[in-house]
């Protein structure tokens, strides 16, 4: 039975890193990185089976009008199950009444059924090098 939860109580951060490294869904961050990213976010949420994390999802807001979703991964063995569609519900109630905005590249269709649609542009620029900051260190 897959539980869920939005709050980071046990998780496993290593564990959790080379799982997503084994489904090609790791982006470099370290341990302590991916703790952090998570850490730092408005709102988490993390599906388990048993104790293991499969499901991930996190959210940065304005808290007023606007969100972010970044991260939302369901582990390979358990896609098509539901799992990532209540991932992103948890994560669209905790902000009702904010535009809701995501980055994906194979995951349209999916994002399209909770009821997203496409926008025309979208940009993106890298401060320096990627992942090189005051966090490596943590």
């Amino acid at each position: 039975m897959i539980t869920y939860r939005s709050d980071l109580k046990g998780v496993d951060w290593e564990a959790l890193k080379q799982d997503l490294i084994a489904d090609n869904f790791h982006n470099g961050r370290t341990t302590a990185q991916l703790r952090l990213s998570f850490e730092s976010s408005m709102f988490v949420a993390m599906g388990y089976d048993g104790k293991r994390c499969i499901a991930t999802g996190r959210l940065l807001s304005d808290g007023v009008g606007n969100a972010y979703v970044v991260d939302v991964w369901t582990q390979s063995a358990h896609r098509l199950q539901g799992i990532g569609r209540r991932i992103m519900q948890i994560l669209i109630d905790a902000v009702p009444g904010q535009h809701i905005y995501l980055q994906t590249v194979d995951a349209v269709g999916f994002y399209e059924k909770l009821g997203f649609v496409e926008q025309p542009k979208g940009m993106r620029l890298i401060a320096g090098e990627y992942l090189h900051n005051d966090t490596r260190d943590v």
